[in-house]
């Protein structure tokens, strides 16, 4: 059973329209994405050992390590496993933290559940379309969502505005 449909049984897995905490409801007209199904040894085929450790492991990067952390152009943040567009850079800012922030991601585009890792509890979240694991988020952003989506910079890849968005992985 992958990850993302235990979770989805168990309640655990929430889609985020655009703001923390609430579910996406199924009765919506909107297109879903689909999700892309692959076993561990094809993820590995696909990314490099520090991206699979954070996207499938649930892994995470040390602070101030990734070169998307001062990644200032205008563009898209794409997961760096199935290429789903994540974030847009006008979303970006300096959290301080030593990792890729974002007030607001691309709607219906992640998908959230309680971690309990650290003992108190957080919010986690995933690419809706492969499960990969980007980052948490938290309540301590700036305006105006007040949202601090702080992502592992090996989980993303930036495309810069200009370049063509690479083809969705299958």
């Amino acid at each position: 059973m992958y990850r993302r449909d235990f979770l989805k049984s168990a309640g655990l897995w929430l889609v985020l329209p655009g703001s923390l905490g609430r579910a996406q409801e199924d009765n919506k007209a909107e297109e879903k994405i689909p999700e892309l199904k692959k076993s561990k040894d094809e993820w590995r085929q696909l990314v490099d050992e520090d991206a699979y450790y954070v996207l499938f492991e649930e892994g995470t990067e040390r602070p101030f390590t990734s070169p998307l952390n001062d990644e200032k152009r205008k563009g898209t943040f794409i997961c760096a496993a199935c290429f789903l567009p994540l974030f847009e850079s006008s979303a970006k800012y300096d959290s301080g933290t030593g990792w890729p922030s974002f007030f607001q991601p691309i709607p219906d585009h992640l998908g959230t559940k309680r971690d309990f890792k650290l003992i108190f509890p957080r919010t986690e979240y995933h690419c809706i379309r492969c499960g990969g694991h980007q980052g948490h988020v938290f309540k301590d952003g700036p305006p105006p969502t007040g949202q601090r989506w702080c992502n592992n910079g090996v989980a993303l890849k930036f495309v810069a505005e200009g370049e063509e968005l690479p083809p969705l992985h299958r």
